[in-house]
């Protein structure tokens, strides 16, 4: 963080302006090595190398959509690699961050978990993944969303996000940074203490639990009562509205009964909206397909007829191994 420099400085017998510098070279000249940094005197620069190497995330591939989505999959110094996807649209450029390599929740659609969880990121990976993205264009909103559940890795997430929000670091408003977890009920009630406006969304992906624990195992351990009041709990605590997640999976949650069900869900937590998606393929699951559009128009017209805020998002980069972990799932070594 930009006041963990001070005492640093005053240890090395610097001034606390060198501070700036450093923060400067970092997150506004996007150096990668320290001898970059020219601002600097060079023995301190020697002393950086030495005690406080720059973390990299090597971009390894590119995939890019025709609707100018890019998937980067980026290498870690210990062979592992995540992807990181940059969204464009008018006026937003959109960064979704990964924080774990692979994932541990088991969701039926997901291509992260299919592989299990490999290890979580530390704060200065996240912080790198960002890094890469912002080198490529100026990143208006982080949704992390990418590999890994965000609250099976609290605390370093929590930090690297800190960092990009930090008023001398990056700067990204917290009204920027969406954190999405699968219904971890834990790291919501820590969020809701934290005192920071960062945004929630929450994977639901099912309105009862016998549908919902078939697709997302961790609705076992904190089934959907449990989550509605830890939700309602949470905008309680935040005056802060939830946005719930819902992949619409063709003959499996796409029914209307599916969508009544979901609006009733959902009306208990008072200050919440939906997000409904059409799958995006995985190549792990062919059984799960993308509903059609009149089906997609259905369950809106269902929801917003209930009186339930919703949003219609498409699906981008689908020509870019869009869902997550599919790019790094077609590098892994073939058992």
């Amino acid at each position: 963080m930009p006041d963990e420099w001070k005492p640093i400085l005053s240890e090395k017998g610097l001034r606390p302006f060198r501070a700036d510098q450093i923060l400067q070279s970092l997150y506004r000249d996007y150096i990668d090595d320290w001898d970059q940094a020219t601002t600097l005197p060079k023995d301190f620069r020697e002393t950086l190398k030495s005690e406080f190497p720059i973390t990299r995330a090597e971009t390894l591939d590119i995939s890019e959509s025709a609707d100018g989505t890019r998937k980067l999959l980026l290498g870690l110094d210990d062979g592992n690699s995540v992807e990181t996807v940059l969204i464009p649209a008018t006026g937003r450029f959109t960064q979704c961050i990964s924080t774990q390599v692979g994932c541990g929740m088991g969701c039926a659609f997901c291509a992260s978990g299919s592989q299990g969880v490999v290890r979580s990121l530390r704060s200065d990976e996240i912080v790198a993944e960002y890094m890469a993205g912002r080198r490529l264009g100026e990143i208006t909103n982080i949704v992390v969303m990418g590999m890994g559940e965000p609250f099976a890795n609290y605390d370093e997430t929590m930090r690297a996000l800190r960092l990009v929000n930090a008023g001398r670091g990056p700067n990204l408003g917290a009204r920027h940074i969406t954190i999405s977890t699968c219904g971890v009920v834990p790291g919501i009630e820590r969020l809701a203490g934290e005192g920071i406006q960062f945004e929630l969304s929450v994977s639901l992906h099912a309105p009862n639990d016998e549908l919902r624990s078939r697709l997302m195992p961790v609705n076992r351990k904190w089934p959907i009562d449990v989550l509605m009041r830890t939700c309602a709990g949470y905008t309680a605590a935040t005056k802060r509205i939830i946005t719930f997640e819902y992949t619409v999976i063709k003959g499996v949650n796409d029914s209307r009964a599916c969508a009544e069900e979901l609006a009733e869900v959902v009306r208990r937590v008072p200050m919440a909206k939906v997000n409904l998606i059409p799958l995006s393929p995985v190549s792990h699951r062919p059984d799960f397909e993308t509903p059609d559009e009149r089906t997609m128009l259905m369950f809106l017209d269902v929801l917003m007829k209930n009186r339930v805020q919703t949003m219609l998002r498409r699906s981008r980069g689908k020509d870019a191994d869009a869902a997550c972990g599919q790019l790094r799932l077609r590098h892994l070594p073939q058992k």
